[in-house]
């Protein structure tokens, strides 16, 4: 049922970049969100991994500039799977990195060289 309202959610909200949260969020489980904007979606995309089964190591987000804007980088859980890549209005761009090869899905292939101002936006601190 949780998984169905968070479902909802984003597809109520979508991926509203102008729908911004203030400096620092405290989420339901007390963990901080500190960043100057976050898009409601990628709250909603937070609350789905919280929903889901704690991991080793913890899921995160981070945020980068690449080519000039925001963008958001959630890492792959291990080994052989994807990491995503989001635009500033939560579309997946692309696998940057990981898979069999990890080199990711070669859509993205220059993002290592050409990310910059990374920040950890949020990490999951449930044990």
């Amino acid at each position: 049922m949780k998984l169905l309202i968070l479902s909802l959610s984003l597809v109520a909200f979508g991926c509203n970049a102008s729908k911004k949260s203030s400096a620092v969020d405290i989420m339901p489980d007390g963990s901080k969100v500190v960043v100057d904007s976050l898009p409601v979606c990628v709250k909603v995309l937070i609350e789905k991994m919280k929903s889901e089964v704690v991991t080793t190591p913890p899921r995160k987000i981070y945020s980068y500039i690449y080519l000039g804007k925001k963008v958001f980088y959630v890492p792959a859980l291990c080994c052989d799977n994807f990491s995503d890549l989001y635009n500033d209005s939560c579309r997946l761009m692309g696998h940057p990195d990981g898979g069999i090869t990890g080199k990711g899905d070669g859509k993205i292939k220059d993002f290592e060289i050409a990310k910059a101002e990374g920040k950890l936006l949020w990490e999951d601190t449930r044990k």
